[in-house]
This record gives C-alpha cells, structure tokens and sequence, in this order.
C-alpha cells in the first residue's frame, strides 16, 4: 500500500474521530447505551432466578396436615405466602389485582379423603401473565402437590405395617439424579446475559453505521468526504469505519471481562476465542449495515429494517427458544441473522468447552456477512458522488 493511500486514510480517520466527539449522538450509541444496557441487564437478573415471589393460600381444610403443606410450600425457594385468603373468589380477584401470582386451594374434606383413599383433589391458580414467574411457580406448587400425596401414601403404608424402605420403594421405585450441564445453578443471566449483550452491542452497530452514512448525504458532506477519499468508495469506508470498530470492540472486550472475569460465568474455553468471536461479530455487523444502506439506498428505510432485522434476532438466534423446534423455513432463515452465528461460537466455546474446530461453519458465515458490502459498492458510490439532500 502506497503512503500516498495511508495518508488518505489516515486523513479520513481524523475527520471521522472529529465527527465522532462533536456529534453527542455517536457518544451515546457507542459507548453511553452499550454500557448503560451491560450494567442494567446484568443487575436486573442478579440473583439469577427470582425469589419470594408473593402467593397466596385457600385452606378451606384446616388440618394439622394441610397446615404443614402450606408450611412446607412456604419454604420453597420460589414461593413466599403473603396471604390466606378465606375463598377461591377473594384469591382470583387478589391475583387480578395483581397482589399475587398465584394461590393453592385446598378444600374441604382433603385430608379425611386422603386418608380413606378417596384421591382428593387440590387445586393452583397461576397467572401466565408473567411467564417466568407462572412457571416457576407451578413447578413447585406442582412439586409440593406431588410430596404431599407421597407424604400422606407413606403415613398410609407405615400404619398398615410396611417398614420405610418398602413405603418408600413402593411410592417412588424409580429415583430420579438430575445433573443441569453448563449451568448447575440454573442461573438465568446466565442464559441470557451471554447473548443479550452482543446482540444489544450488533443493533446499535446496525443503527449507527447506517446513521454514519445517512448523515454524510443528510449533511451534504458526502462529496467532501469522497474527495479525502480520492472518489474511492472502498479507502472512503475503511478510513470512516475504522475509529468505530476501535471503539466498538472495547465494547466487546469491556462485556467479556465483566461477563467472565467479575461475574465469573462459564467460559470453559478461555476469553481469548470469545474476544476474537467479539472482532467477528463487530465487523459483520458493520458491513450488514453498510449493506443494509446501499441496498435501500435511502436513510429512514435503511434504519427502519435495520431496528427490525435486530430486534428479530433476539428471537430466532435460539438463545430463548430453539432453532431446530422452530418451523422449517424459520430455521433457514435464521442463518441470515449475524447474532445466531455468535450465539452458536459461544455456547460450543465458552458454555459446552468444545474444541475450536466445532465452530467453523458459524465463523465462515460471520466472515461471509463481511463481505456483503461489496455487492453495493457502486450503488454507495453513485449514492456519494451525486446525491443532493433537499430539506
């Protein structure tokens, strides 16, 4: 490369990082809303799983038995009893005014009908408004509804003569060990932490580098812009592009160290291969963006599915719900969001500890998305060189 061409480029560089600085706009979408999202995300699901979650109780029963039931679904970690409620009609009005997530009706009769065999049913309303709340409180008001009737089964069989071990045999012969892979602490923030930030980091990358481009034509400063450049589109968007990826990457590193070494999640392959799936998704996402703008060749429609494209990856890179259960034409489709790709290289990497080489397809695709800016190249060009903003 000539000097003649890092002189270009460096002058490029310097008119960019000037832009940079007196333009609030590209401060807060660089460095101001990546961090903000990193620290607000990160402490919102501190804790992992969320705990004590109010519910209530219909104890129409009032035995010493249903009294322990209500004591021993108290204790679980997911649940807090706020409230006894005197009926089914005052709990269901509490939990629409939002007082409760859910209440455990207990009627009359139960423990008599237990006792005698009768199979005596009791009931949990939960509200699936809330999903994560409604879920984990089912599992374990399910879970005490099940130990309770194992509770009662073994009184039984212990006051008809049968000795602990075969009370036991019989009311549970097959014994259940689970071991959760990866994540033993079922910590949520840890599934969603791990994608939620470089997919937040690739929308902004979407949003400004379209913004960068858009404001050249906006501003009528495109021309100049290609004259630093000698009219030569390519020196034109490394020199303009390059103090982003600068910064954009200390985002990267910036999450990685938070996410792996001051909260200490999974990275069974070392920080190193996620820092380089960091680069990879940092200019991928940069020339998606380009390429988003050349192809629509207009400001609004370039960001308006730049926005769309990105909040759609949240949902189809398999992070909350898995590719391979989506529908067949979703499933192809989702090779064409860059995040999919990042969310494979880490949890082969840094979540399972699989060998590098397990991840080669997905970083191939990364550096395809890295290329699309050069199917649009003319278009920028003509765009830059001949375009006029009339306000």
């Amino acid at each position: 490369m000539s000097s003649a061409t890092w002189k270009c480029l460096w002058n490029i560089t310097k008119r960019e990082v000037y832009r940079i600085a007196t333009k609030p706009m590209y401060l807060f979408c660089i460095i101001i809303a990546p961090i903000f999202c990193f620290v607000f995300f990160s402490t919102l699901m501190e804790k992992g799983l969320p705990t004590d979650m109010p519910a209530g109780v219909v104890d129409l029963d009032n035995t010493a038995t249903t009294r322990n039931i209500i004591r021993n679904l108290d204790a679980f970690q997911h649940i807090k009893i706020t409230t006894h409620y005197s009926s089914v009609s005052e709990a269901r009005k509490a939990m629409q005014r939002g007082e409760i997530y859910s209440f455990y009706y207990i009627p009359e009769g139960t423990t008599e009908q237990a006792l005698a065999n009768r199979q005596p049913k009791v009931s949990f309303y939960i509200n699936y408004s809330y999903l994560i709340a409604g879920s984990l409180l089912y599992k374990d008001q399910r879970t005490m509804s099940e130990l309770a009737s194992a509770a009662i089964g073994q009184a039984t069989l212990l006051a008809k003569g049968a000795t602990e071990e075969q009370a036991m045999a019989f009311l549970q012969p097959i014994v259940i060990d689970t071991h959760a892979l990866n994540n033993p602490w079922l910590n949520y923030s840890v599934y969603l932490c791990n994608t939620l930030f470089p997919g937040v980091l690739m929308l902004l990358i979407f949003l400004t580098s379209i913004y960068t481009l858009g404001t050249e034509l906006k501003e009528n400063t495109a021309k100049e812009w290609m004259q630093i450049a000698d009219n030569s589109i390519i020196k034109a968007l490394c020199g303009k592009f390059f103090p982003q990826t600068v910064v954009f990457f200390l985002m990267a590193i910036f999450y990685n160290v938070y996410l792996y070494g001051y909260l200490h999640y999974p990275c069974h392959s070392g920080i190193l291969p996620m820092l380089l799936a960091g680069v990879l998704l940092v200019i991928a996402s940069q020339a998606f963006g380009i390429f988003l703008f050349g192809l629509f060749g207009s400001f609004r429609l370039a960001l308006s599915a730049a926005s769309l494209w990105g909040v759609i990856s949240f949902s189809i890179s398999g992070f909350t719900y898995p590719v391979m259960a989506m529908h067949p034409i979703l499933q192809a489709v989702s090779v064409l969001f860059p995040l999919r790709h990042y969310f494979l290289i880490y949890v082969n990497l840094a979540l399972n500890g699989y060998p590098a080489y397990y991840v080669w397809q997905p970083v191939v695709a990364l550096l395809l998305f890295c290329l699309l800016p050069f199917f649009v190249l003319k278009q920028l060009r003509n765009e830059m060189q001949h375009f006029v903003y009339l306000p």
